[in-house]
């Protein structure tokens, strides 16, 4: 009998049918933007010091307040401190929960510059570009993760500081509840002003892809042009009527307390703040599909 010399074939398992799952969605990106953040020992302390800085100048300004309400029970001292126009305590008491708001931009700002920026001078941005195909819902996410954050950050702390603030004011009778006219509105926006600086700082540094430049280019604009408007052009009306759109007068407006005549409200100032970071981040939307990364 002929035997055959060709081996039997293998039994071939049956391959069981895998799910490759939904894939790449916007949730998974903003997952992964997520672990970016929260897991870099260096982001976390920036965030913690930005949280501690904001509460505390808060709370040296109510202190401040309480020594100022103090001297002007002397009139002769309060005489002197008129000429001088100092404050009156009763107006800017409701302000004091977001004080530390200026201090709060710049670090948030040149997190945002960092965050974005130092993915280019890495080469990281072309690992999240492939596993992310399309840009836009990549760099949303950055986006959004940020402004969430900076939103916490900034409402947080103006509430801390709020609770913080009361027993020192209370010792001069300034203390003054959530539900008066604007303060919690106030608390609200400080941080909507940080997450809007957060988008407005992070266009910029897509745009720049330089850490350096993109944190001097977004300080820039943010804290010293106004300085430099009111040095220059103080005595100029058109200057002084152009400057209310500048992105700090509009978030001036937003947390603000009283509104001042001619001075915008705080609506109208969140369309002064968000119109400029909206636009910047379209424009650096449209240039990161169209350059190369």
């Amino acid at each position: 009998m002929a035997t055959s010399t060709t081996p039997a074939p293998a039994l071939q398992r049956p391959r069981p049918d895998r799910n490759p799952g939904p894939g790449v969605n916007f949730g998974r990106v903003l997952k992964s933007e997520w672990i970016k953040v929260t897991t870099v020992p260096s982001t976390v302390i920036l965030i913690a010091c930005t949280v501690v800085l904001m509460v505390g100048i808060s709370a040296l300004l109510a202190w401040q307040t309480t020594f100022l309400f103090e001297a002007q029970s002397d009139p002769e001292m309060a005489a002197q401190m008129q000429a001088q126009g100092a404050p009156d305590p009763n107006d800017i008491v409701r302000d004091i929960p977001g004080s530390g708001l200026t201090f709060g931009q710049l670090l948030m700002a040149s997190l945002a510059v960092v965050l974005i920026a130092s993915e280019w001078a890495t080469g990281m941005i072309r690992s999240t570009m492939v596993a992310v195909p399309r840009r836009t819902p990549a760099l949303l996410a950055k986006q959004l993760i940020m402004a969430v954050i900076s939103f916490v950050i900034g409402a947080g702390s103006a509430l801390i500081a709020y609770f913080i603030a009361q027993p020192i004011l209370a010792g001069s009778d300034l203390d003054f509840g959530l539900g008066d006219d604007g303060v919690l509105l106030h608390i609200v926006n400080t941080g909507s002003v940080l997450a809007l600086v957060s988008i407005f700082a992070m266009s910029i540094g897509t745009l720049i892809r330089n850490t350096a430049g993109g944190v001097v280019t977004s300080i820039g604009i943010l804290l010293v042009l106004p300085i430099v408007v009111a040095i220059f052009g103080s005595g100029t009306e058109w200057v002084v009527d152009a400057a209310r759109f500048l992105p700090s007068s509009g978030g001036e407006q937003m947390v603000a307390t009283t509104i001042a005549d001619g001075a915008f409200n705080q609506w109208q100032g969140a369309l002064v703040l968000g119109g400029w970071s909206l636009l910047l981040l379209v424009v650096s939307l449209i240039v990161t599909k169209k350059r190369d990364v």
